[in-house]
């Protein structure tokens, strides 16, 4: 099973391309996203443990993701592979991904970075929050934060990232045809 990490700040388009490139490549697309969303929903064990960190306001701890995507490999191992959309976030992340993705005799084919000025970012939050019905994207304080969180953790992690496999970056701007053109040529 091969593995494609797609990465980039939020509203970067990563899900649009993960959708696309799903249906291209015929892999599952995994949203880290929505599939916390329906374990908590589905009150499954990890989904509970997600729960009571989150009512606190605290993070979920990387020991949980990687349970979380030791049991997505697993489901997903007679899959021609999977997109992975939003993992790994921080290099101890990367980290347990190496770790689980070797452990299972698996290994990533790529990772692809969508690279996005971040006032195009902003402009992106603010459509998505006139059309979308998510109560996260109503809030501009909400975009400017998770923005942050992604210099602060996550473009650190895409570094680190580097130095253990290779990690193609192309840049987010256009339109979604001229961006899924850039994604499949860096495939």
């Amino acid at each position: 099973m091969e593995i494609l990490v797609i990465t980039g700040p939020p509203y970067s388009g990563k899900g649009t391309q993960c959708e696309i490139l799903k249906e291209e490549l015929k892999f599952e697309h995994i949203s880290t996203g929505d599939r916390c969303r329906l374990e908590k929903q589905n009150e499954t064990e990890i989904g509970k443990i997600m729960s009571e960190y989150e009512e606190k306001g605290d993070l979920v701890p990387d020991s949980i993701m990687k349970d979380l995507f030791s049991k997505i490999l697993d489901e997903n191992r007679s899959t021609n592979g999977i997109i992975l959309d939003g993992y790994p976030r921080t290099e101890p992340q990367v980290n347990d991904l190496m770790e689980l993705i070797e452990s299972k005799n698996m290994e990533i084919g790529k990772v692809i970075n969508i690279d996005v000025p971040k006032s195009e970012l902003l402009e992106r939050a603010k459509k998505r929050a006139e059309t979308s019905n998510r109560k996260d994207d109503k809030d501009a304080e909400i975009h400017l934060k998770r923005i942050e969180v992604f210099e602060n953790s996550t473009r650190p992690a895409i570094e680190y990232m580097k130095s253990k496999i290779k990690v193609l970056t192309f840049d987010g701007l256009g339109t979604i045809n001229e961006i899924t053109t850039r994604s499949k040529d860096n495939l």
